[in-house]
């Protein structure tokens, strides 16, 4: 396990304040009191590193009976990929857009196959490596023919990246993004040649290959149950095909299937359904094989194992590509004490979504003036959204009092949503105004120092308006272990996991 970074606490500029009365004890506590609400880093340390350092904080000493997965960034020296690439932040945040507008059509009750992106802009990132979104590994399937061409026998599953004493499991590994606002899961299907599907790191899935694959018929009611997300049948096989439309045009179609999907050596799901993609339209991450969808919908892998699992599910991504973090199914082992709470929520227009209230926001000990109606129609929390969207006036009241404790910093122009940008070349260290999410129930979540910046910019962005709900990007969640209950109706957030 890497060595936790060293903080230093006190702002010079807060000690040039109260260095007058340094020497009386009153004046003693209000500049420690005044110091305490802000956090001093050096600037490399919110960049990612060229070698994966692997766990921040150590996987469970035993996996037995345990759902516990690592987890990657979509990109850096951590993803399967394994290399130090990583998109421009331009693209990252062009793509964000893009998944913002899937989100907020799916609040105004579009239909999932309507959600084309048209209103987008076009993305010029045409590798569609500007994902930003946690990443999984788990093994599909079982071969039946382990000499087989393009089947593996086994991969290894490692506990850490980079780490030893790796165990062996049967089937095909399949990198696949956490996607909590999707429905169905999928991955690409061999045959899936080129230009209908996109390359991919993994092996291609093959069900001809694992014994313990089995498609749907047409009339079944697994197959009824796609609604929307339901194409009809395979010419000549009666087979049950899918098709899942994306925000920016992407789409993928081809087969729904079920075969056993695993986790971890001691975490298998039988008869996991998922779509069998034999065609996709439009760039995916090529270190991507699907989707792994964790939305309420029937099909998505929380509700496929609510009888084992309980609807739980958390995980937690790391502050930069270069650590890992984790994925767990079922409730975690953590004392629920190291927890803070807050009521989760749907809206029937959009049902898969996973939705919180906001009640405050606090910017180095003070709380922002914002009237509560503003919070009131909620906040959709998203995996693969980046940067988290405010009401427009929780935004500009944000951005006030951030600019008006950075002043000691120069300016830089905005890039793209982000309109609160800093020139920090010759800046060794920063000292960052402490922010905190205050959610219902009064659930306090001080935000780790890599969820305030992206790209030297303030890691917000207004919404279109303060009666539209808003997003809470998986930046400000950087750090965190977030904690879906969605039987228990309860979201929690759990610091420094990762």
């Amino acid at each position: 396990m890497a060595p936790p970074a060293v903080w230093l606490l006190i702002p010079l500029g807060l000690l040039c304040l109260y260095s007058s009365s340094a020497a009386s004890l009153s004046g003693a506590t209000a500049a420690d009191e005044a110091a305490a609400d802000y956090v001093v880093v050096a600037t490399s340390w919110l960049k990612p590193k060229p070698v994966c350092q692997g766990l921040r904080v150590d996987a469970p000493a035993n996996l037995t009976a345990s759902s516990w997965v690592p987890l990657s960034h979509s990109y850096g020296p951590c993803s399967v990929a394994a290399g130090s690439w990583s998109p421009a932040p331009a693209d990252v945040l062009l793509q964000d857009q893009h998944r913002v507008g899937y989100i907020q059509r799916k609040l105004a009750g579009s239909a999932p196959q309507a959600d084309d992106g048209s209103d987008l802009p076009e993305s010029k990132c045409d590798s569609g490596q500007s994902e930003h979104a946690p990443n999984i590994a788990p093994n599909v399937g079982a071969a039946s023919n382990p000499t087989s061409k393009g089947s593996e026998a086994v991969t290894i599953f490692e506990p850490a990246a980079g780490g030893s004493g790796g165990q062996r499991l049967p089937g095909v590994k399949q990198t696949m993004v956490l996607d909590t606002a999707s429905d169905v899961a999928w991955v690409q299907c061999a045959p899936c040649p080129m230009p209908q599907c996109h390359p991919q790191t993994d092996v291609l899935y093959d069900p001809s290959q694992s014994s313990t694959y089995a498609p749907f018929a047409c009339g079944s009611p697994i197959c009824r149950q796609l609604g929307p997300y339901g194409n009809g049948c395979a010419p000549g096989s009666r087979q049950c095909q899918y098709r899942v439309q994306y925000p920016d045009g992407r789409s993928t179609m081809g087969t729904y299937i079920s075969d056993v999907l695993r986790l971890n050596p001691t975490s298998v799901i039988g008869g996991f359904q998922f779509g069998c993609s034999h065609a996709v339209q439009g760039h995916f991450p090529n270190d991507t094989a699907g989707i792994m969808a964790l939305g309420r919908g029937a099909q998505s892998l929380v509700s496929q194992t609510r009888l084992t699992y309980g609807g739980v599910f958390s995980y937690c991504l790391p502050r930069t590509a270069s650590y890992s973090g984790f994925f767990v199914l079922g409730v975690p082992r953590v004392a629920s004490s190291r927890y803070v709470l807050t009521p989760m929520f749907s809206i029937r227009q959009a049902p898969m979504l996973y939705l919180v209230r906001l009640q405050a926001i606090v910017v180095a000990g003070q709380t922002l003036s914002v009237p509560p109606a503003v919070f009131a129609p909620g906040s959709v929390v998203d995996s693969r959204t980046v940067i988290t969207r405010l009401p427009p006036t929780a935004y500009s009241a944000l951005r006030a009092a951030f600019r008006a404790r950075m002043g000691m910093y120069r300016a830089a122009p905005p890039k793209n949503q982000l309109d609160t940008c800093y020139d920090f070349r010759g800046v060794r260290r920063v000292t960052l105004p402490k922010i905190t999410l205050v959610f219902d129930h009064s659930a306090a979540v001080e935000l780790d120092p890599s969820g305030i910046l992206f790209s030297d910019c303030l890691a917000f962005a207004p919404g279109s308006d303060d009666r539209a709900m808003g997003v809470i990007g998986n930046v400000q969640l950087q750090t965190f272990e977030v904690l879906y209950n969605v039987a228990g109706a309860t979201m929690g957030f759990r610091g420094a996991a990762c």
